[in-house]
């Protein structure tokens, strides 16, 4: 039984595949970290379920954050402001979206189920590292091969 890692290994490979991403960590305070190459995925298997004996499912959420570029200049624009907010959220979407469409593909080809319309959400100005991104959350329900309730 060892979905939990594969699914880990497989969703980090993903994560580094995409040139626009940095770093790819698996914590739930990226604050804790001293050094941290932006943009970063950060990866974290929520919870689960115990289904009917042949299959698992996990919770997932996956976040995209890149570092909050504030300019000093007098802010001429109140839309806009003077910093890389709506870039920051634009790049972290885009990446999680290449993300999903890829996963959908692979789930397909390998037994495994998802739920169809994942939702994501923004952050703006979260933690100590002054970051913006986007969370995406989906459950995957995948088989359970090793266990065998006849045995």
């Amino acid at each position: 039984m060892n979905q939990l890692t594969t699914l880990y290994y497989y969703l980090k490979q993903l994560a580094e595949a995409d040139t626009l991403v940095n770093s790819v960590m698996k914590t739930v305070d990226i604050d804790l970290k001293k050094e941290v190459m932006f943009p970063l995925v950060n990866i974290n298997i929520i919870s689960g379920a115990f289904t009917n004996g042949s299959t698992v499912q996990f919770n997932i959420e996956l976040a995209c954050f890149n570092q909050r570029d504030i300019n000093k200049e007098i802010n001429v624009d109140d839309f806009w402001g003077q910093d890389n907010e709506v870039d920051n959220h634009n790049l972290c979407v885009g990446v999680l979206n290449r993300m999903w469409l890829k996963m959908y593909t692979d789930f397909e080809d390998n037994n495994i189920t998802a739920s169809e319309n994942p939702s994501f959400e923004l952050g703006s100005f979260e933690g100590a590292k002054l970051v913006d991104g986007a969370r995406l959350t989906f459950t995957v329900e995948v088989p359970n091969t090793e266990l065998s309730l006849c045995q």
